[in-house]
């Protein structure tokens, strides 16, 4: 299908949102096992109530809980031996909790000493309804093999450590060498990595994965001497019609509340469908 169609609203019901979820947990676990194998670390992915616990290092944006709320409410027992383990190298439990899930874990994580710290959007595109829209013109967008890997890293480590500042800011933010062992570990774990050229100079990259027919479009990231060009317009439109060639039914992007990302997700059809909540107890 080429050309635009009438855009369909995606509804998500939680039903969808305990498909993606699992789509997450599915992941973050394996790249938080990748992470283990490469760095030496006793990490763990611990699963639990239907989610999982993932520790890959105690500066790592992957050691996190993710997916509870869509299979059943964690025993005090269960909680108290995860925030242990997370507790052992220092690190707090920040759990991502999506406001589909069981209503009654909010309160239990509350009455436990986590405080809410920041929020995060799930996007989604229904690939069935939607049609494909090419990218702009002036930006080549292709598959990144492993011969230049390096410098497809150099670009996204630049690109994570000078974040735009529109819209909500994330709620933690991670040094360059922790983006950089973060990314080496997502490519491990299987991640197919795409590269943006403008005027034949790299300019961005960004992930694809696909599990259970969700396309999770992530990690994508713009130089910033080559943001507002449409790099990033380019490499959606890309992985986009890498979903529907895959036989994906959705695709889901997770973007910070008002940002650029979360503004040319919405311009190429996609709606929101739930919040994250980000709820962190110290140790």
């Amino acid at each position: 299908m080429t050309g635009t169609t009438t855009h369909t609203s995606l509804f998500c019901d939680t039903a969808l949102a305990a498909r993606i979820e699992r789509a997450e947990v599915d992941l973050i676990s394996a790249v938080s096992r990748a992470s283990a194998a490469r760095s030496g670390v006793a990490g763990f992915v611990t699963p639990i109530a239907g989610g999982a616990a993932s520790f890959a290092g105690t500066d790592s944006p992957y050691t996190k809980v993710v997916g509870l709320g869509f299979g059943g409410v964690p025993t005090p027992a269960e909680l108290t031996a995860i925030e242990d383990a997370y507790a052992a190298p220092g690190a707090p439990t920040s759990v991502e909790l999506a406001h589909l899930g069981d209503p009654d874990l909010a309160a239990l994580l509350t009455d436990r000493g986590y405080r809410l710290e920041g929020f995060e959007n799930v996007l989604g595109l229904d690939l069935a309804t939607s049609g494909n829209q090419p990218g702009p013109d002036g930006i080549e967008v292709r598959r990144s093999g492993d011969d230049e890997f390096e410098a497809w890293l150099a670009v996204v480590v630049e690109a994570s450590t000078h974040p735009d500042t529109q819209g909500v800011p994330w709620h933690d933010e991670f040094p360059a060498d922790a983006i950089e062992a973060a990314q080496r570990d997502s490519a491990a774990a299987g991640l197919v990595r795409y590269a943006a050229f403008r005027d034949s100079v790299l300019a961005g990259g960004a992930e694809f994965r696909t599990v259970d027919g969700i396309a999770q479009l992530a990690g994508a990231g713009t130089a910033p001497a080559h943001r507002r060009h449409g790099v990033q317009s380019a490499m959606l439109s890309a992985r986009l019609t890498d979903a529907r060639a895959a036989g994906c039914d959705v695709a889901v992007i997770v973007t910070q509340p008002g940002s650029t990302s979360h503004q040319n997700a919405q311009r190429r059809g996609f709606d929101l469908l739930y919040t994250r909540a980000t709820l962190v107890r110290q140790p």
